[in-house]
């Protein structure tokens, strides 16, 4: 199966359905839980990451609606780490979700704060994280935006980064188009979750595109891990 790179998700559209825009940013905490793996993501990679005896912080680039930046406050907090998350998004929609799902959550802004930014805007402030991620953003990318997120990423980060993604299988396309079948009138999640599939990568594609010093992993049946960890040298 040839990655389809031409196919566009409904929701990346300017004028796509609100309300199935928004049903759509609502369903994500719940198809993220089933098939993103980031709770063993956080366990492995980014608990051993955070610091001890300060504030951690973590940036989400592509945060959409914001449900696993809010559990990345979540788990630290239970594990005794204090951290403030960023969560960035240069879609307007998908901050003004996110910014609304925290507040209803009850998780303030002195852990979790929303942006309407890109990774380039926070290089050109000079920010810097312990921890940088994303969540089902690199499939989404041209060559030279995937370039450009990835040395956005390596200046950003003093640990790790990790980029999650889909991993392209036909059996993901059948296993995930008849589990969201409940799902197919209600929002956007299995039309553009079956485009998803098709535009992601396999392994060794995500291998060749990454530059010297990242590392392509894989994580269970249906995910890829981009990941790079900063050392003293490479540091900013």
């Amino acid at each position: 199966m040839q990655r389809d790179i031409a196919a566009i998700e409904k929701m990346d559209k300017p004028d796509c359905d609100p309300t199935m825009l928004e049903r759509t940013y609502a369903q994500f905490p719940l198809v993220n839980r089933f098939v993103s793996g980031w709770r063993s993501v956080y366990l492995k990679l980014v608990r051993p990451a955070l610091p001890h005896g300060r504030t951690g912080t973590i940036l989400d680039i592509g945060c959409g609606g914001g449900d696993i930046a809010m559990n990345m406050v979540r788990w630290a907090r239970a594990d005794g780490y204090n951290v403030k998350v960023l969560g960035i998004d240069p879609d307007p929609r998908a901050h003004d979700f996110a910014s609304r799902a925290a507040a209803a959550a009850g998780i303030g802004p002195e852990n979790l704060e929303f942006r309407q930014a890109t990774s380039s805007d926070l290089v050109t402030e000079g920010s810097i994280f312990d921890v940088v991620f994303s969540n089902h953003v690199l499939h989404h990318l041209n060559q030279s935006q995937l370039a450009g997120i990835l040395a956005d990423t390596q200046s950003l980060t003093q640990g790790i980064a990790i980029h999650s993604d889909i991993r392209r299988r036909r059996s993901a396309l059948v296993f995930f188009g008849l589990a969201t079948l409940p799902l197919a009138r209600s929002s956007f999640i299995r039309c553009d979750g079956l485009t998803s599939i098709r535009r992601s990568f396999t392994p060794s594609e995500l291998g060749r595109v990454l530059p010297r010093g990242w590392e392509a992993h894989t994580a269970g049946a249906y995910r890829n891990l981009a990941i790079w960890r900063a050392t003293p040298r490479t540091r900013p």
